[in-house]
């Protein structure tokens, strides 16, 4: 198993634009995809490079500490494959009962969606919260207690 040294394994795009490692000794693996061990606690420490059967075939330790072309691969193809906006402010809120309309700016830029019940905004540890569209949509909320006043005091009145 390949880990996050750069000496220790490359990557590449193949001409269908999948990710190629190419490990110390030379074994070539074909349509990898990085995987997050922990995605909203520690995001860019402990990524496992996996085949399409699950197999790992490399580990980083820490994104950062990997030279810069490897580091984009990994972060694009993590891009692509997810999708989880992060809640800065929320601006409003239709109603406190539910389902109700929430709108809010995110990380990728401001959107309305629909809590459909409290049920739908969980807890992550000790201060994250994921919250659920309608459509199944997971906006992040990473620091309940750090978020402006006037989101919190919104969050309050749902927790």
């Amino acid at each position: 198993m390949a880990s996050a040294a750069s000496s220790v394994f490359t990557l590449s795009r193949d001409s269908f634009g999948k990710l190629t490692l190419t490990a110390e000794d030379g074994e070539v693996h074909y349509g990898v995809s990085p995987v997050r061990a922990f995605p909203i606690q520690a995001p860019d420490q402990g990524i496992s490079m996996v085949l399409t059967n699950g197999k790992e075939v490399g580990w980083i330790d820490n994104l950062g500490a990997l030279p810069a072309a490897i580091r984009e691969l990994v972060q694009d193809e993590l891009d692509g494959r997810e999708f989880m906006p992060v809640i800065h402010h929320i601006v409003s809120v239709s109603s406190f009962a539910t389902p109700c309309t929430w709108e809010v700016k995110t990380d990728r830029g401001d959107t309305a969606f629909t809590l459909k019940g409290e049920e739908d905004i969980r807890r992550i540890g000790d201060a994250s919260l994921l919250v659920a569209d309608n459509h199944g949509i997971q906006f992040l909320i990473r620091d309940m207690f750090t978020i402006d006043k006037h989101s919190r005091k919104i969050l309050d009145r749902f927790l």
